[in-house]
């Protein structure tokens, strides 16, 4: 089996977004409008230094937009998954699912003593 640009899935995931962290936060931030920075950092049970760093990654990487302003007098910082974000989770669940089903393909044509075929 092939990927679509030739090659072992695994040549499919992007070392940017496969991050396991970075994979949570942009998987948090397809998932709503945007998200707040607090949130993540429970949710991923994160410190607030480490996922900073996650987050000028993806910042970086222009996979993520950070808006800063203030709820009341508290001053907050949210999250957006850009458009160039999405596409790239997007790509990194297409590579892990081609993964899986080859994974699940080859291990169904194993023989019972494991060598495969």
């Amino acid at each position: 089996m092939s990927t679509g640009t030739g090659g072992h899935p695994t040549n499919g995931l992007s070392d940017t977004v496969h991050q396991r962290n970075r994979l949570g936060i942009l998987t948090i931030a397809a998932e709503a409008e945007q998200v707040e920075v607090a949130y993540l950092r429970d949710a991923l049970e994160l410190t607030a230094g480490n996922l900073s760093r996650h987050l000028a990654v993806l910042e970086e990487a222009e996979l993520i937009r950070i808006d800063r302003g203030y709820h009341g007098r508290r001053p907050k910082t949210w999250i957006r998954i850009t458009e160039q974000g999405q596409a790239a989770l997007t790509a990194e669940i297409n590579a892990l699912r081609e993964l899986l089903n080859r994974h699940t393909q080859l291990g169904s044509a194993s023989r019972p003593d494991g060598h495969g075929q």
